[in-house]
Formats: structure tokens, C-alpha cells, sequence
């Protein structure tokens, strides 16, 4: 009988200093590196820069993947991914480049949020470390330290609470680095206030959670910090600084110029130039933890996502995406001072109705999802002030960074909440307009669906103990809600609210009231 071949797989990382190609296929439960090239292809000096990629690095890049082509060629494989971060996704060109790229080599770029690195990084460490460290048991911050970003998520037992791209890349500092004109020491106090100010604003979103550990993910100077650090060397998977440590890095780096750090310690000196601003976000991590720890593994996400696509990782299906999105809903509302026991009622209701309702207005499942995430956060305005808050949710949604959903789909989440009350959706309101036809019509639809909801706990007191849907003898709908105590507010609002998804559905929607026994 013949053997069984390997499964095989490709990623190309296209990323702000180089792009890579690896390719591996599974060797007892592992993966093993068949093929590993990395062409530098400076793509971040155009975004950080100029804003913009020239005709120069789209072509340099088109070049570098046709190269990538005929080697995946080579060695016949087929399942293959192409990735980008921070330069692709903060480029201001970004869809001539991906069009162009598409056209030229036949290869769809996947641009990664800040929630899709994260993924990839907390399941492949998942999966490394389940023998010898509860990822899933601890409150971390989880961070992959790129050229063009610093990645952070909070998780809190496996569960994501907030994901924030810090623009605290190697290059990004290289670049401050050239702009400063102060003498050596001026320009390290410099770096160091900047990653301050950065990092501030993770403090001020984590000042109600405690942090157990940090874990960062570095491909790029993890290797060296044995050379500083001779005390220090690998533990098993990890390399492990405390707090006094970091703090010992940072004293025998910042009295040294980068050319002194590369001739002390034999670091190459493109990498000892941002060295000490390195050394300063370890120890400004490690300040962030209750134990003061901060775990480096020297990894790459191109690696992370490739495992993943080739074993398959099996991780409970209550950290699925669905999930992740909810938890960050719950910390935003915590955040916002939002009414809890209000959101996940109405949330609850939201989720009978859309079921009821699903076939009438053609809704698919995979579309429940919007609507909860709008059902979670509509109340968020009022945080801002309270009259029209629903055009202040409207704001304040659209530009958060939510785990794993494009820009698109946030939009249309920060337009569903918005018309949860008062107004209806229309051509003068821009973020509706900027949405093709098919999302302003779902946008309906689910905001119909919020509006009822929503009017089912206008008194926020949860009066409704079970809700049925059902039709009448005409097709009719017919919502029974089953209640111990006075609804009246609630019968009121409805009444209101129910128009337009009696408009939508062209059905005729009714309430009855029966007690609970």
C-alpha cells in the first residue's frame, strides 16, 4: 500500500522590511521547513515616508513574487497563502497595490488587522506551549514586535478583551531615531518618552484588569540579548527576563552608541542602531505585569499562520471568533459604563428574534453576528452625551479595532446600532452611503430587528422572561412574551419601533402579553 504523502503548504509575508516565503509540510505532528527565502523589499519606507507605494517597490515586490512562484512550482504545492501587515494595511495605495499584484502574479493578498496577527500568534502558542504554560488560564498581554508595529492583544483566560497596533516597529524607531538632533543621551531620552507615550494608552485601557505575564513573539533580536545578558540563555521554549533585568538591559545599553553596541556585543549593526529602544519596550512590558515577567519567543507570525494551515489546530470551540467578538463587546461596555444586564438581555432578545425573523427577511446565519456585536455596543454614545447618542455610537464604532472584521464590516455594525432609535437610514448620512447596496439593505433589516429588541427592555429591567415568535392565521407575526410584572413602557415602545420592520418584511407584526404561573 503506498504511503501516505505529507500535507504541504506555503506562506508568503509580505511585510514592511522583507518578504519570505517558507515552505513545510508535517513531520510527526510538527512542522519541517522545506524551503525558507527572504528578499528584502523596503516596502515600510514607502508607507512610513512617503504615504504612498511608488511604481519602483509595487514592480520590485511583483519580481520578488514571481520568483516565489516558480519555486512553489518546484516543489508542487498548492495550498499557499499570501499575507501583509502594518505597510500594506496603512499604505494609502493599498488597493492599486493589491489589484496590481493580483493581475501581474495571480496572487490574492490577505491583509492582516491587528486581530488576525493576534489569532494566528495565541493559537500557534497554544499549541507549543499546552504542556508548559496555561495560556488559556492567565490574564496576558500577548505581543508580536514587528517592523512596522508592535502588536498587543489582552487576553484574559483565552479570551481576547482588546487588540491595539502600536507604531513602535523597528523602522518606525529607526526612523525617529534619524530625525532627532540631540546629543546621544538626548536622543535616547527622547525614544524612551515616545515609547512612554505609546504605551500609555495601553495602561490607561488595562487599568481595571491585572496582568499576569507578558508574552512577545521577536524574530529579530531575540538572539542577541545572551550576548548582554551572559547570565541568560534559552529555557526550554522561552526566553525569560524579570523586571531587574530589563532594567539591566537598558543601563548597559543607553551610555553607547549603536556603533559601540555592535563592536561590544557583536550585533549586526543595522539591528544594534534601534537596540536601545528595544531594550526600553522590554522593560516598559515587563512594568506591566503583576509578576513582572515578560516571556520572548523567538518566532515569526509566517510561521504561526503556516502551522496553523498545516495541522490544523484544535482549539475549544468556546475561543471561536464569534466569541473573541463578544468578550471585546463586554470590555468596550465596561469600558463605556454601558448597563450590562440591558446589552446581553437585548442581546438575548435580538438573537430569538433573528432566528424568528430569519427566513422572512432572508437573513443569513452568518449574519447574526453583526447584529449581536451592534446590540452589545449601541448604548456607547451615551457615554459621550446623551443627546443623540446614537450618532455618537455611530462614531465611536466605526473606529474601533475590532478582533478579525474588516473596515467594511465595522461600518456596517456602527450604522446597525445607530438606527436602533429615532431616525431611519438615509442618502445623507455618510457611512451609510459609503456602503454598497446590498450592506445598506441588511443594515435595514438587522436595525429593524434592534429596534425591537431594544424597545422590549426600554425600562432596562429585564422584564421579559421568555419570547416566542410565531405567525398568525393571515402569515402574520406574532411575538408572545412571557412576563411577571407591568409592560407597559415596553408595549408603548414597541408600538413605536415596529415600522420599519413591518415596512421591510411587509408583514404585520403584533405583541402578546401572557404571566409566568
Amino acid at each position: 500500500m503506498k504511503e501516505k504523502e505529507p500535507l504541504r503548504a506555503a506562506i508568503i509575508d509580505i511585510g514592511t522590511h522583507s518578504i519570505k516565503l517558507l515552505i513545510a509540510e508535517e513531520a510527526e505532528s510538527e512542522i519541517k521547513i522545506l524551503e525558507s527565502l527572504k528578499n528584502i523589499a523596503l516596502l515600510g519606507k514607502d508607507t512610513f515616508y512617503k504615504g504612498r507605494f511608488s511604481q519602483e517597490t509595487i514592480n520590485r515586490t511583483v519580481a520578488i513574487l514571481e520568483k516565489y512562484s516558480e519555486k512553489l512550482k518546484e516543489y508542487a504545492v498548492t495550498n499557499v497563502r499570501v499575507i501583509a501587515t502594518t505597510a500594506v494595511r496603512e499604505v494609502d495605495n493599498k488597493d492599486v497595490f493589491i489589484d496590481t499584484v493580483a493581475r501581474r502574479t495571480g496572487f490574492n493578498i490577505e491583509v492582516f488587522t491587528v486581530g488576525d496577527v493576534i489569532y494566528f500568534i495565541d493559537a500557534y502558542l497554544y499549541h507549543i506551549l499546552k504542556n508548559k504554560y496555561p495560556i488559556h488560564e492567565k490574564n496576558l498581554l500577548i505581543a508580536e514586535l514587528g517592523t512596522g508595529s508592535l502588536d498587543v492583544s489582552a487576553m484574559a483566560q483565552g479570551y481576547t478583551l482588546m487588540n491595539v497596533g502600536l507604531p513602535l516597529g523597528m523602522l518606525r524607531l529607526k526612523q525617529l531615531m534619524s530625525k532627532l538632533d540631540g546629543n546621544l543621551q538626548e536622543n535616547y531620552e527622547a525614544v524612551k518618552e515616545n515609547i512612554e507615550e505609546e504605551f500609555a494608552y495601553l495602561k490607561r485601557e488595562l487599568a481595571t484588569l491585572s496582568i499576569d505575564d507578558i508574552i512577545l513573539i521577536d524574530e529579530n533580536y531575540t538572539t542577541y540579548l545572551p550576548k548582554i545578558l551572559s547570565q541568560k540563555s534559552f529555557q526550554d521554549t522561552f526566553f525569560q527576563l524579570n523586571q531587574s533585568e530589563t532594567e539591566e538591559l537598558v543601563q548597559k545599553i543607553l551610555d553607547k552608541s549603536p556603533e559601540k553596541i555592535s563592536e561590544e556585543y557583536k550585533i549586526p549593526l543595522e539591528s544594534a542602531e534601534t537596540f536601545a529602544g528595544y531594550a526600553m519596550i522590554l522593560n516598559t512590558f515587563a512594568n506591566l505585569s503583576e509578576n513582572k515577567n515578560i516571556y520572548i519567543l523567538e518566532a515569526s507570525l509566517s510561521e504561526a499562520v503556516l502551522t496553523n494551515m498545516i495541522l490544523d489546530f484544535e482549539i475549544s470551540q468556546k475561543y471561536n471568533k464569534t466569541n473573541q467578538l463578544i468578550s471585546i463587546a463586554k470590555w468596550i461596555c465596561k469600558k463605556y459604563h454601558v448597563d450590562l444586564n440591558h446589552v446581553e438581555h437585548v442581546a438575548q432578545l435580538s438573537e430569538t428574534l433573528f432566528n424568528g425573523f430569519k427566513e422572512t427577511l432572508g437573513l443569513k446565519k452568518t449574519e447574526l453576528l453583526y447584529l449581536l456585536l451592534a446590540t452589545y455596543l449601541h448604548p456607547i454614545g451615551m457615554f459621550v452625551y446623551n443627546r443623540a447618542h446614537h450618532k455618537h455610537t455611530e462614531y465611536l464604532i466605526s473606529n474601533l479595532n475590532l478582533f478579525r472584521l474588516t473596515d467594511e464590516e465595522i461600518k456596517m455594525i456602527a450604522c446597525i446600532a445607530r438606527y436602533h432609535r429615532r431616525g431611519l437610514p438615509a442618502d445623507t448620512h455618510m457611512l451609510y452611503r459609503s456602503l454598497p447596496k446590498d450592506k445598506q439593505i441588511l443594515i435595514q433589516k438587522l436595525s429593524a430587528i434592534l429596534r425591537i429588541s431594544n424597545a422590549l427592555d426600554r425600562s432596562h429591567k429585564q422584564k421579559i422572561k421568555k419570547l416566542e415568535v410565531g405567525l398568525t392565521r393571515s402569515s402574520d407575526i406574532i411575538l408572545t412574551a412571557t412576563i411577571d410584572t407591568g409592560f407597559v413602557l415596553e408595549k408603548l415602545e414597541f408600538m413605536d419601533k415596529k415600522t420599519m420592520f413591518e415596512e421591510i418584511a411587509g408583514k404585520k407584526i403584533n405583541l402578546k402579553i401572557q404571566y409566568s404561573q
